[in-house]
């Protein structure tokens, strides 16, 4: 299907609201919430502050993570009554870690248009501050919220050598760095702390190094430099191998494909 997205049809707009600095929204985005019959929000009190210090005056319906398997056919109902409608989240991009992508995916297949627009969100700051490599990289968001599977998560990351980006919460800030530490080693990354807010802070350097300057308090993206297994040399023996990755034997392990035990079993032998 090709979408006409200005043939004067209703659309289902996707508007990027401010992280954090309230004049970072832009003036398309206002002008569609001003003209829009309707906004839903994945917070209704988050999104009316944002309208009420725009003096903007809009109906609010809640779309959020947990209801949005139903509220999407509200969204395509108000479409088909030849509304434009409005989706924000709380902060940032709708969709990028933050519901919408059901309600786009449901919307399309029903043959409305869906016009994105361009703004605010927290990874792109945080990569080109970063000073580390910008492309080719991968987003990957939030981590499980459980220690095992985050574990997990990052030892399928660990041979990745594209830059990759991060969220995390402070509760678990702290947490997530130890395991990065213990899975990927100390490479260079960059932790972006509040971005574009009062107290907005940058740590950058290598991950062992920078690990205790961390606060857990505030919005976190993490930057962390790909893996450098091209430059890995096979002919290592297991004993220089498991020493190129002191902080992470399962890596030799995954390299050689053989069993983590044999690799310590070698490495010992060799001691």
């Amino acid at each position: 299907m090709k979408q006409k997205s200005y043939d004067g049809s209703s659309t289902l707009y996707l508007i990027s609201t401010p992280i954090g600095n309230m004049g970072d929204i832009t003036y398309r985005s206002l002008e569609v919430l001003k003209e829009v019959g309707v906004v839903f929000s994945e917070d209704t009190r988050v999104t009316a502050n944002l309208l009420e210090y725009f003096e903007i005056k809009k109906k609010l319906i809640a779309l959020h993570d947990h209801n949005e398997e139903v509220v999407k056919k509200k969204v395509l109902r108000y479409l088909k009554d030849g509304m434009n409608v409005a989706l924000v989240t709380d902060r940032g991009t709708p969709i990028i870690s933050d519901p919408g992508f059901k309600t786009v995916k449901y919307v399309t297949e029903n043959n409305y248009n869906v016009v994105a627009l361009p703004g605010a969100t927290a990874f792109v700051p945080a990569l080109i501050t970063s000073g580390i490599s910008p492309q080719p990289f991968i987003f990957y968001g939030f981590l499980n919220s459980k220690e095992n599977k985050r574990r997990e998560e990052l030892e399928l990351l660990s041979s990745e050598d594209k830059t990759m980006i991060f969220y995390e919460a402070p509760h678990r800030i702290i947490s997530t760095l130890n395991l990065m530490f213990e899975v990927f080693g100390n490479r260079n990354v960059s932790i972006s702390r509040e971005i574009t807010k009062k107290f907005e802070t940058i740590y950058r350097g290598k991950l062992g190094d920078i690990l205790k300057e961390i606060p857990e308090k505030g919005e976190f993206v993490i930057v962390v430099e790909g893996s450098m297994s091209d430059d890995y040399d096979k002919n290592l023996t297991i004993k220089e191998a498991v020493n190129l990755y002191i902080t992470s034997g399962k890596k030799v392990a995954k390299d050689r494909k053989i069993p983590k035990n044999e690799v310590y079993r070698e490495y010992h032998k060799e001691s």
